[in-house]
């Protein structure tokens, strides 16, 4: 029985051997597309906060590992010798308070002061119960014999309606709203539950304007000074401002801490007033907005090259070019930190030449590994290794300054962290 092939011409037999082909080649660069999408989907579901720029609280899958630490086996608690902690008696306290017995325990005479013969102390520590306190101010007018009519003006601070809150009410509301981070809607409740006051959410959220005017020369002081300084810090998160997610960017040191809301662009960070002006070194992740600041030399933050080391540790676990980077890295860093404590004056040039080695052959052995890929977006290893190479200035400028310059953004990140846990 013919098959019906055995009759075809030749060319027939080409023809669908070409299309074969065709549909295989079609068949193969998909699968290599799926494949690629496949591991940039593990690759992120991998991503947390142990090697990323991920905060903790969104560690739902894949959270790292603790290592269990040693036990030292002492017991739990305070260790017997160690110094107390309580609280220590004044000698002046603020209020005091007598307990005479009425009567004698013998004979039943009435006892007083008198016959007080020593005392036993105790002190309470303890805030008084706070309410509001409603003054009136009454200017009077007063006529005088010759007629004329003179009235007192009220005081400058008072508010010209009726009734109004003093300055210790919105003194306290606003620095719940800005140091505490507290919602408006939570302040007022706040403010309500403890003091009695019925203050709305309207008032409250009324004051910040107020506030902002009456510090306006302060915050030119602090940007001025954040100018003028060798070490600047900078770094942006998401908050939310009701239902509206935006962007709050600050640029500090561990003294001087303005914030501002903008767009996440170079324009919003040029909103502050300090990143513009500034010509000293600027510690930041490798976002590409801080990049565009010429004026000023640039240390990237070493925690968050760490973390994408680590990341790419685990997506290839068979190289090793990523623990030798992430080796030369932790050790400098370790050489840094016992010049700043004075332990050492310097890094000793032994030590330097050791680690850059290390850092500059793990980048040559990645990029051999990671060539770049044509007409398409390059992997994440490879950029991570780009960066390194072309901002290796940047990246161990902490080694050139140890004394000043800190390998990690901490500092900017703890300055936005209240944002995020409140």
């Amino acid at each position: 029985m013919s098959s019906g092939w055995e009759s075809a011409s030749r060319e027939d037999l080409l023809t669908v051997i070409g299309l074969l082909q065709r549909q295989n080649e079609e068949l193969a660069a998909a699968n290599e597309r799926l494949t690629a999408r496949v591991a940039e989907l593990e690759r992120r579901l991998g991503r947390n906060s142990g090697n990323s720029s991920m905060p903790p609280s969104s560690d739902t899958f894949g959270r790292p590992e603790k290592k269990p630490v040693p036990k030292s086996g002492r017991k739990r608690g305070r260790q017997p010798g160690a110094d107390g902690s309580g609280l220590c008696m004044v000698a002046d306290p603020d209020a005091t308070e007598d307990r005479i017995p009425a009567a004698c325990t013998g004979c039943g005479r009435a006892l007083g002061e008198d016959d007080s013969i020593g005392f036993e102390r105790r002190q309470v520590r303890d805030t008084p119960l706070t309410t509001v306190k409603v003054t009136e101010h009454r200017a009077h007018r007063c006529r005088c014999t010759c007629g004329t009519v003179t009235a007192s003006p009220m005081p400058e601070q008072l508010a010209g309606s009726p009734s109004s809150y003093g300055p210790n009410l919105p003194a306290l509301a606003v620095y719940l709203l800005v140091f505490q981070h507290i919602p408006v809607e939570r302040t007022a409740q706040l403010i309500r539950d403890v003091t009695g006051a019925g203050v709305s959410t309207g008032w409250v959220g009324s004051l910040l304007p107020e506030a902002a005017s009456l510090v306006e020369d302060s915050l030119n002081l602090i940007r001025a000074l954040l100018i003028m300084g060798h070490v600047l810090h900078a770094d942006e998160t998401t908050t939310r401002i009701g239902t509206t997610r935006r962007w709050l960017h600050v640029a500090c040191t561990d003294f001087l801490t303005p914030f501002h809301l903008a767009p996440r662009s170079r324009a919003g960070a040029d909103a502050g007033g300090v990143l513009p002006h500034y010509r000293g070194v600027l510690v930041h992740d490798s976002l590409s907005l801080y990049a565009g600041y010429g004026s000023c030399t640039h240390q990237l933050c070493g925690t968050h090259l760490i973390r994408e080391l680590t990341a790419t540790e685990e997506d290839f676990p068979d190289q090793k070019w990523h623990q030798q980077i992430r080796w030369a890295l932790a050790g400098l860093n370790t050489q840094a930190l016992r010049v700043r404590s004075g332990q050492t004056d310097e890094i000793t040039p032994d030590a330097l030449l050791l680690h850059l080695k290390a850092f500059h052959h793990g980048i040559t052995v990645g990029l051999s590994q990671h060539p770049r890929a044509e007409e398409r977006e390059q992997s994440t290893a490879r950029n991570l290794l780009e960066r390194l190479r072309d901002q290796a200035h940047a990246v161990l400028r902490f080694a050139d300054d140890p004394r000043q310059v800190p390998f990690t953004n901490n500092c900017g990140e703890r300055a936005l962290r209240p944002v995020k846990t409140s």
